[in-house]
Formats: structure tokens, C-alpha cells, sequence
């Protein structure tokens, strides 16, 4: 049986939220941290930034400790409410093990991000907290009704509102119906959590993968090794996201991305659903990781609906 994870409490107007920068550098970023500061000033929520956000070292927004620092007060503050990375990159494996996470059990919140902010969400999950993977500050555009979508489930997610999916159909679609906690995001970080104390038991679990910029090969090389570790012996779902930006070999794969998938896992029986609209395109809909769903999957459609 899996442990019911602990739900932060759900944001309302007057709440605050922190935006802290654990990854990459924000070099000439400040427009969409502006932007993301008024959003949330529009929702009635109070704003307040991390210190180093705007630090610089090297690759990263300020060296391991100053990240950490903007990331440990904002745990340890219990009026903060919810937690909203300004950006991935990478860098987040980096303060893992210099975070502590005794005060988030006295008074829980919302982690919200995607891509290298895996690792931080495999961190929650196994400190038993829940959390949500949703766009992050430099995922707004200068028209934000190119991603109405993703904002209207991010607030949704925040404030508590039901969440459900019905995805576009997909030949690869590999039918059939579960109900189990949902967790995952990018496949890449997902990977390098293998034997660490971060990695996710996904055993009576439904596992999102999503990814970016790799080649099909990596991709199934991944795959391979998760699978190879026991990953999916008692896995009860995959769920697909965005495979973004693919790079082309010399030697080229000679299949999609999706039966490189579907190869890649053929000796398990759970669903395996395509075309969920999250990930690193602009549609990134909000997913609440820890969250028990129901997932169905049909060639034509898939349909995911969180429980409450």
C-alpha cells in the first residue's frame, strides 16, 4: 500500500509565495520575474524574491550555498505557503544534500516547477509531501494568452481547484485503466537519481517522463537502466509528456520516439498514455505529484482525473 502523502494546504488570497532561483543562471530574466511577481500580485498573493535570484556563478543563480540559503529560508518560513522556482537549467542535484527538511513537516508548502526541479520534487515525495509540476517564471511570454492553458491549471492547482485531463488520441496509446499516486517528471534528472536517496520508488505508482534536447538513443538508454534497476517491476501507468527539440544521430534510430518508448517497455502490462501537453513546450498543463489518479487509456483518447 502506498503512503498517503501529506497536501500543503491550498493557497487563498492574502498567502504568500517565494520565487527562488535553485538552477540556473536568470541572465537578463528579470521581465519574466517581473511579470511572474504582478501574475501572482493579480491572484491576491503576496510576492516576496529570494535574495540571490539574480546572483551570478558561472552557470548558476549564485554559487551551491547562496542557493541553498534562498531555498532553506523560504522551507523554514512557515507564513510562505508555496514555493515557485524562477527557472531549471541545472544545478538542483548540487544543494540536495545540504537542504533540511524538518520544518517543512511542522508547516507544509507548495514546490512548483518542472524540468531540473525533478530532482527537488523526487526530494518532497520522499520526504512524504506532495507537489506540483507546473511552468516556472521564465515559462511566461509576452502575451500570456499563448499559454492560457498552463496558467489557468497552474492557478487551478495552487488554489485547489479539480484537475482533469482528456489527452488526444495516439496509436501508441497502449490501453488500459489505473488509479495510483503520479509521480516523475524529466526522464534525464529521473535517471541520474538512480541510487541515490532521491531516487523514486515507482512500484504501485504512475510514472509522467518528459524531456528535451536529447537524442533517441539516450532516450532509450535511459530507459534501459531504469528498467534495468527494477524501475518498472510494479509500476501501475506511464504517462508521456512533451519529447521536445529531439536531436538527430549520424546513425539515425529508425523508429518515433513513442515505439522507442512502447519497445522499451513491451514486457510490462500497464497503460502507457501519449500527448500529455507537459513538459517544454508552452502547453505545460499543472500535474500534482504524490496525487492519487485515475488514469484510462484508450487508442482515442486518455483521460486523467485527480483525486481529491
Amino acid at each position: 500500500m502506498n503512503k498517503k502523502l501529506i497536501q500543503p494546504p491550498y493557497l487563498k488570497v492574502g498567502d504568500t509565495v517565494a520565487i527562488v532561483a535553485p538552477s540556473g543562471i536568470l541572465s537578463h530574466r528579470e521581465k519574466e520575474v517581473n511579470q511572474a511577481i504582478e501574475l501572482l500580485k493579480r491572484w491576491g498573493l503576496n510576492v516576496v524574491v529570494g535574495k540571490h535570484v539574480f546572483s551570478k556563478a558561472n552557470h548558476f543563480a549564485g554559487t551551491d550555498d547562496e542557493r541553498c540559503e534562498d531555498f532553506q529560508k523560504a522551507i523554514d518560513n512557515p507564513k510562505i505557503k508555496a514555493i515557485w522556482c524562477a527557472r531549471g537549467g541545472y544545478g538542483t542535484v548540487r544543494i540536495l544534500d545540504k537542504l533540511d527538511y524538518s520544518k517543512l513537516k511542522q508547516s507544509p508548502k507548495w514546490l512548483i516547477g518542472y524540468s531540473d526541479i525533478t530532482a527537488l520534487h523526487n526530494q518532497f515525495h520522499n520526504e512524504g509531501i506532495e507537489s506540483i509540476h507546473a511552468l516556472m517564471c521564465t515559462s511566461l511570454t509576452d502575451d500570456l494568452l499563448e499559454i492560457e492553458e498552463t496558467i489557468a491549471t497552474f492557478k487551478d492547482a495552487i488554489f485547489g481547484k479539480p484537475l482533469s485531463y482528456t489527452l488526444e488520441g495516439s496509436k501508441y496509446n497502449k490501453a488500459g485503466n489505473s488509479v495510483a499516486p503520479l509521480v516523475g517528471g524529466n526522464l534525464t534528472v529521473l535517471h541520474t537519481m538512480l541510487g541515490s536517496k532521491e531516487s523514486i520508488d515507482v512500484s504501485g505508482k504512475i510514472l509522467f517522463i518528459e524531456e528535451i534536447g536529447e537524442y533517441k538513443y539516450h532516450i532509450d538508454r535511459m530507459l534501459q537502466s531504469l528498467k534495468r534497476a527494477g524501475y518498472f517491476e510494479n509500476c501501475k501507468g506511464v504517462i508521456v509528456g512533451d519529447m521536445t527539440n529531439l536531436r538527430k544521430n549520424t546513425t539515425l534510430w529508425g523508429t518515433s520516439v513513442e515505439q522507442l518508448i512502447l519497445d522499451a517497455l513491451s514486457g510490462y502490462y500497464f497503460p502507457i498514455s501519449f500527448n500529455m501537453p507537459a513538459g517544454h513546450e508552452k502547453d505545460n498543463r499543472a500535474m500534482i505529484l504524490g496525487r492519487t489518479v485515475e488514469l484510462i487509456v484508450q487508442k482515442d483518447k486518455s483521460t486523467i482525473v485527480f483525486k481529491e
